[in-house]
């Protein structure tokens, strides 16, 4: 029906850590390879939880970005955009705002944790109420039909479908739509209608998922129709409505718990990250100083690997023969905690060396990244665009 494409978008934080780049990178560059995607800055979206010190937003966004290319993020297979500016994601949230049922923001689980979580802010804002509400506006507006997501996003995404659905309820239901549907029919040509005909009724009499595949296969090939006949024939076949906004499909991801210093989820609240692109310097003596196993106190004492915050990291970077050299070493006191963290050492700097390289260049002229979001947020913008020219012709604004 529409152009595939898959959207995912990170709050401005600064500069990232490793358990972003084997959390969310890795994936990005998997599904760049496989789909058109679009991988956005969500700055709005700092300001739902820092509105009132917003200072650190743009230098946070440009040392994003920077990681988002170091890690291999190729602007030439994604497009790489900021949210605020394509400023029709505001349009989209105002207008959708105007028929989604408030209850459906009070439900989104993470609504109350957020507010229990974050006491020392002052969260009873509509923006916060709302956030859930312009990230459904983020997906919508490029009638994204896949968006990676953990498990604990799920709701969200159900929420940004059940909005999709009302809004075709109320606004596809256009006069005439029967007769119209039934004219864009025989634009198809004799043999393409007939055969769009006997899938749609196999779909409505017998439920068969196969028959709305091949005739979603069938009107995407159709070069005799407009846009707008197109969307009528897509409603057509499941009911009598238009489709304006697309139902995005969840695109599961494996949680990465990536393990911080001090064997918690890295995360910078717990002040327990490797940066993406932090100094060999750093880094070594990070994980030298990293807490082991508290019964190792001396070299002689025999240890126990998964009770050490340095095992999980190992599971992560070495090799199968390294883990069997540390299992067997440290329950039997044949090397020290020094030595047992060394190779964890040597695979995160090798890890880190190809991403500083692709940094470095973006670090030595900061005007490439400004052309890679000007550039990517133009592209993005003409997409909007094309969804926004609907929403505003169904809502009789045209």
């Amino acid at each position: 029906m529409f152009p595939e494409r898959v959207l995912s978008g990170m709050r401005p934080t600064g500069a990232l850590h490793l358990g972003h780049y084997h959390g969310v990178l890795k994936n990005w560059l998997k599904l760049q390879s496989e789909y058109p995607c679009l991988f956005f800055v969500a700055d709005w979206h700092a300001l739902t939880t820092h509105y009132d010190d917003p200072s650190g937003i743009e230098s946070s966004t440009h040392e994003m970005v920077v990681d988002w290319l170091a890690a291999g993020i190729d602007p030439t297979q994604a497009t790489l955009f900021v949210q605020s500016q394509v400023t029709e994601h505001a349009e989209l949230f105002l207008l959708l705002a105007m028929s989604t049922p408030l209850g459906w923001l009070e439900r989104v689980p993470t609504y109350k944790e957020q507010i229990d979580k974050l006491k020392e802010k002052d969260l009873s804002t509509y923006g916060f109420l709302g956030y859930p509400l312009l990230q459904a506006a983020d997906i919508l507006i490029y009638r994204a039909q896949h968006v990676p997501v953990g498990d604990d996003q799920v709701p969200h995404l159900e929420m940004t479908r059940e909005v999709a659905r009302r809004f075709n309820y109320l606004y596809g239901r256009e006069p005439g739509f029967e007769e119209k549907a039934q004219e864009a029919v025989k634009k198809l040509g004799s043999r393409t209608a007939r055969q769009y005909n006997e899938l749609r009724n196999r779909y409505q009499e017998q439920g068969d998922d196969d028959a709305i595949e091949q005739a979603h296969a069938l009107l995407n090939d159709a070069r005799s129709i407009t846009q707008a006949d197109r969307e009528r024939l897509f409603g057509y076949l499941e009911g009598s409505r238009r489709i304006i906004l697309v139902e995005p499909q969840a695109l599961l991801t494996k949680e990465s718990r990536m393990p911080g210093l001090d064997g918690q989820k890295m995360s910078k609240s717990y002040g327990n990250t490797i940066a993406i692109r932090e100094d060999a310097e750093s880094i070594t003596k990070k994980i030298r100083t990293m807490p082991t196993d508290p019964a190792r106190v001396r070299k002689t004492d025999p240890g126990t690997p998964e009770k050490c915050p340095v095992w999980p990291l190992h599971q992560i970077y070495s090799s199968d023969a390294t883990c069997m050299w540390v299992q067997d070493s440290c329950t039997n006191a044949k090397i020290g905690c020094i030595e047992c963290k060394q190779p964890v050492i040597d695979s995160v700097l090798r890890e880190q060396q190809p991403l500083l390289e692709r940094a470095q260049v973006y670090l030595d002229d900061p005007s490439l990244v400004r052309s890679i979001i000007a550039d990517g947020s133009e592209k993005a913008r003409k997409m909007a665009q094309e969804t926004m020219r609907d929403v505003r012709e169904v809502m009789g604004l045209g």
